[in-house]
């Protein structure tokens, strides 16, 4: 197993005790000598011979099968882990038997405690395509405050800022039957014949209206994406739920050439005529007939099915009846998940991944309170369902509390925090790339 400088003090490192570990560390000693067979360990290099930490969680004692030499760089070793307990030294851990393997920047910078140091703004520039997998930027969500015409807020601006090139922009089908209850969104009545279409054509006319008042460009096909920039941004036209479709698959190619709808969210806050939910009882066991026919319809017309809010039940249906990958595109990973939580448990994110699918890590700041603990949120799901199957979901101006990433500006400060996990070609696949491939894919 791999053990990293977040590791030390916590059950993690003391329940490896006997295990054979990896870790990756600076070596440093009393004299300075350029091999050693017994030498300590820190998070990051020393400014001298013999400068050690007092803290006994920031070192590891280390005794090598052989002299190790150390060069210019960290080691990553392995061998025996140790939980020591009344060591004369003060040292808590020690690595018995250590040997030295291979070093990939990913494990050194994974391991470094420096990952948990604040990161500016700047502090590391966005390569690749970014694309944000669902958005409600620009206070898009107010369709009927003031006859529709509430103000929006700046959207182009902070995408140019932070260097955010494309942001899948949502509308919700089903606001007016649902509210704010006991801290989450459920339905509150059942929406009368045809009143959902309606609120629909309202709200893609008020995206429509943001998108021109702000100079942003609309994605139709798989080339316009490509050839998105971060200096001229961009938006695929989405749904946040299918209420609108009332059960009638052929209104997905009215929204498709009418209002250049390119994905499209199954469910929402209401079991619809599509299928389950993850916050409320089921009723349909997942996926129902219209639900098939739906995703039929986008794989034939080309728009991205999307299954977040969905259960396990309506995810596994649709994954049996897509020929095209899915995406849920705002989520996080729990092994304990919690009575009516909209987190999802590893079976349910590796069904997405057998697709060839996308899942978003969402900024929810009650799970993740800073830009290092949302990018471990994004590299546990990465364990779990595979570098090629994560991306970036913000819900922006839809969560229902505080956001680790409000704005568009502060995207730099989540690429360096995924930068101490993760390389540079996988850091542009979580931020956009990975997206990028589901929705060629689709549109093929």
């Amino acid at each position: 197993m791999r053990l990293s400088w977040h590791d030390l003090g916590t059950p993690r490192a003391d329940d490896a005790d006997g295990k054979t570990v990896e870790f990756v560390g600076w070596p440093n000693t009393v004299l300075p000598v350029r091999a050693a067979g017994y030498f300590l360990l820190t998070g990051e290099p020393s400014c001298c011979a013999g400068c050690f930490p007092a803290n006994p969680l920031a070192v590891v004692e280390v005794s090598a099968e052989q002299e190790i030499e150390f060069g210019n760089a960290a080691l990553r070793l392995s061998g025996t882990w140790h939980v020591q307990r009344g060591d004369p030294a003060g040292w808590r851990y020690h690595l018995h038997g250590a040997r030295r393997i291979g070093l990939t920047r990913r494990t050194l910078l994974a391991a470094s405690p420096l990952a948990a140091l604040p990161l500016p703004a700047a502090a590391q520039p966005v390569a690749g395509l970014t694309i944000d997998l669902h958005s409600h930027a620009g206070q898009l969500l107010y369709v009927h405050s003031q006859n529709g015409n509430y103000p929006f807020t700046p959207v182009t601006d902070p995408m140019r800022q932070g260097g955010m090139a494309v942001i899948c922009l949502a509308v919700v089908s089903d606001s007016p039957t649902s509210q704010l209850t006991d801290g989450r969104i459920r339905p509150y009545r059942d929406p009368r014949p045809g009143e959902l279409y309606a609120h629909i054509q309202l709200a893609f006319a008020r995206l429509h209206r943001l998108v021109r008042e702000q100079g942003l460009v609309i994605i139709r096909d798989a080339a316009s994406l490509a050839a998105a920039r971060s200096d001229r941004p961009s938006v695929i036209v989405s749904s946040e739920g299918g209420d609108f479709l009332e059960g009638r698959p052929d209104r997905v190619d009215e929204a498709y050439e009418k209002w250049q709808l390119r994905h499209l969210q199954l469910t929402h806050y209401r079991p619809n005529e599509l299928g389950d939910i993850q916050t409320e009882p089921a009723i349909h066991d997942g996926l129902t007939a219209a639900g098939v026919e739906v995703i039929r319809r986008c794989n034939k017309r080309g728009i991205v099915v999307d299954v977040a809010h969905g259960t396990y039940a309506l995810v596994k249906k649709a994954a049996a009846v897509t020929t095209k990958p899915l995406v849920l595109s705002h989520t996080s990973l729990t092994e304990r998940p919690t009575p009516w939580t909209r987190r999802i448990l590893p079976d349910h994110a590796r069904a997405i991944a057998a697709t060839g699918g996308v899942i978003g890590i969402w900024p929810v700041n009650a799970y993740f309170g800073t830009y290092q603990s949302y990018a471990e949120g994004f590299a546990k799901m990465v364990d779990v369902a595979g570098i090629d199957h994560v991306g970036l979901g913000t819900d922006q101006l839809g969560l229902v509390g505080p956001s680790t990433m409000p704005s568009y500006a502060d995207l730099p400060k989540l690429a360096a925090a995924l930068r101490a996990r993760f390389n540079a070609e996988e850091t542009a696949k979580l931020l956009g790339g990975n997206y990028q491939r589901v929705f060629a894919a689709t549109l093929s």
